[in-house]
């Protein structure tokens, strides 16, 4: 192996195990006792993933994160907290600011080696997303050579986060501090009502943006992001985005169409859920589906989705589904729905 992992700590006795450790599993291992100092030798030695404590003096973990995000060259280095603290709120301010990772003190020798192997792989297929995003972003830019360069610039500055299933991106009522792009996966997002049942009010996938509403309206999000599948997203800062719509209009337009989309959709839930019949809801919603699947007759969703989606009972769902089988509208294999009959699920009476 010649891959290089900066440990900043200021536990000597933590730092010598953690060093030991990844030596002898062929790792070269470079040193920091400090935030600053870590930061330093981050900039200058370019390391393949850094290991950092929280709880430091000079500068704590945040805080290094923080300065070695606004570096482009260190931006995009992996970035594993290691630490004794446990606390939710810690960990979603850490994975919020474009922490890759973290591993809990005490750890063990195969805790240890096992994060870093899985992490620098993960770097690796964030190579192929960042070629991605970058024709992704292609898309919202004019033909200005300007306008695409900053959009470059703006993805290479940017860290690209691994989401697996069922892991929440935001909360209800967390402030933005950005937009994220799909690179890679499906995540919902979602409402839950007082007595807990739960209300999908979007599903995004591969170069979907999510959080153009909080953006533009500088809101906090009103929805809960969680992934349906392994995401890959990335996340646009909110200061530079909204600088770019300043200075480019054909960029604002395009975000403004996305926004004016989203609004639709979620006028058209709404008013599918007052005045539609539970089979026209639920045809509705697959046939919203339908529009967003890369295969458009094979949907891949759960029943409990759907229910979601439709603001339906699972039984409900799960009759109404029988039904559509019956009458050869559909076929159920193994989690995946099969559209058979497009035009008659079209044309569905309330």
């Amino acid at each position: 192996m010649n891959e290089c992992i900066l440990i900043i700590d200021d536990e000597d006795l933590m730092r010598t195990v953690a060093a030991k450790i990844l030596k002898d599993a062929g790792y070269k291992v470079i040193q920091a006792n400090d935030g600053r100092v870590g930061v330093n030798m981050a900039s200058q030695l370019k390391p393949d993933l850094i290991l950092c404590d929280i709880m430091m003096p000079e500068l704590d973990g945040f805080e290094v994160l923080q300065l070695l995000s606004k570096n482009q060259e260190t931006a995009v280095i992996p970035f594993i907290f290691l630490t004794a603290k446990t606390d939710r709120l810690d960990f979603r301010k850490g994975m919020e600011m474009g922490a890759d990772d973290y591993i809990i003190k005490p750890f063990n020798h195969i805790e240890l080696v096992n994060a870093i192997e899985s992490r620098l792989k993960k770097n690796e297929i964030r190579k192929i997303s960042f070629t991605k995003a970058l024709q992704s972003l292609d898309n919202l830019a004019n033909n200005s050579k300007d306008e695409k360069a900053e959009l470059k610039a703006l993805i290479a500055s940017r860290k690209i986060r691994q989401i697996k299933k069922k892991q929440i991106l935001y909360y209800d009522g967390d402030q933005p501090t950005g937009i994220y792009l799909i690179l890679d996966g499906c995540i919902k997002t979602m409402k839950l009502s007082d007595d807990g049942r739960e209300f999908m009010t979007g599903l995004y996938k591969t170069d979907n943006y999510l959080g153009v509403s909080a953006l533009l309206l500088n809101e906090a999000f009103k929805e809960t992001a969680v992934a349906v599948e392994d995401a890959t997203v990335c996340l646009l800062p909110k200061d530079i985005i909204l600088s770019l719509l300043t200075r480019y209009p054909a960029i604002s337009q395009q975000f403004l169409r996305i926004l004016s989309n989203n609004i639709c959709e979620k006028e058209d839930q709404m008013i599918e859920l007052a005045y539609n019949s539970v089979r026209k809801r639920l045809a509705q919603v697959l046939l919203r589906l339908n529009k967003k699947s890369d295969d458009p007759m094979l949907l891949k969703i759960s029943r409990e989705e759907l229910a979601g989606m439709a603001g339906m009972a699972l039984e409900t769902v799960s009759r109404t589904l029988t039904n559509f089988k019956d009458e050869g509208l559909i076929e159920k294999k193994s989690g995946h729905i099969m559209i058979l009959e497009l035009n008659r699920l079209e044309r569905i009476k309330n």
